[in-house]
């Protein structure tokens, strides 16, 4: 792994340039555009699918991309946006938040905030949903707590893929699916790095960083995916049951034999185009209240 501020820039700028290409050739796949935007003083993307379905005419997906919390930076950061957009039939912006090595925490939490506080001014909170994966998603559910803590509206549902709840060692799927996972491996290395990169020595169990150990009573309605091999798995299921238990409206999807962030980087799999039907439909059903 990288070990100086240089040598972290070049390894991520090499994988953000690969991941900008998938994120091109799934923009052309699925017949989105893709248009630069500074949100608030954060770099963003329009992603505007072939076909805005009637209902979501005037509504917003707001998308935080997944990473490790350093990577996908650019047009990379919307891929998922693509994919969303275009299954949804709605109005995607994601965000291209800062990160490490340049912009370690609390860069990232504070440009999703910036964007949904800009929103909130110019669009009812009611027509607006965020979604994520991994990074995206425990950037989704830090904004949430933000929101509690600032008496801020929040959107009308949020969409938690595999989300990086708690980037603490504390989850048994870490170990039992290590080296099963064939997307993140195991704990141990790359993410361990990636997490150290981006949160420097603060305690990993610090809501802001963690979200999982924050008061999560009051969150809009939730979806949550992952997969039996995924090793998250354990950090989404703790999150969907400390959801339940704060009385939010929380439903989680269990992929076989997915392993991190698959119904993603599968995508065009039918278990994949399974897993992104499920969210647009959770997101009009509650974009219509």
């Amino acid at each position: 792994m990288p070990a100086t501020h240089q040598e972290w820039k070049d390894y991520l700028t090499k994988a953000d340039a690969k991941a900008a290409q998938t994120a091109t050739r799934v923009s052309k796949m699925l017949g989105t555009t893709l248009e630069p935007v500074n949100v608030n003083g954060v770099k963003c993307y329009w992603v505007r699918p072939k076909e805005i379905a009637e209902e979501n005419i005037g509504k917003l997906l707001v998308h935080v991309h997944g990473g490790a919390y350093v990577q996908n930076s650019g047009l990379a950061a919307t891929t998922e946006g693509s994919v969303l957009a275009a299954t949804g039939k709605i109005l995607t912006l994601s965000i291209d938040y800062r990160m490490p090595p340049d912009h370690p925490y609390p860069a990232a939490p504070n440009d999703v905030l910036a964007v949904w506080k800009s929103h909130l001014n110019e669009r009812k909170p009611e027509n607006i949903v965020m979604g994520g994966t991994s990074a995206g998603g425990g950037l989704i559910m830090v904004t949430m707590l933000q929101c509690k803590q600032q008496k801020l509206q929040m959107p009308a549902a949020i969409f938690l893929g595999t989300p990086g709840a708690d980037i603490s060692e504390a989850n048994d799927s870490l170990y039992t699916n290590a080296e099963i996972d064939h997307q993140l491996g195991r704990y141990a290395g790359r993410m361990i790095a990636s997490i150290k990169l981006y949160a420097g020595d603060r305690n990993l169990k610090d809501p802001m960083l963690s979200p999982y150990y924050g008061d999560l009573s009051g969150f809009p309605p939730a979806i949550l995916v992952t997969g039996t091999r995924d090793m998250l798995l354990s950090a989404t299921v703790l999150t969907h049951r400390k959801l339940r238990r704060a009385g939010v409206e929380a439903d989680l999807h269990v992929f076989e034999g997915m392993s991190h962030a698959d119904y993603l980087v599968a995508f065009p799999a039918p278990e994949a185009v399974e897993a992104f039907q499920e969210i647009a439909q959770f997101f009009r059903k509650h974009l219509k209240k």
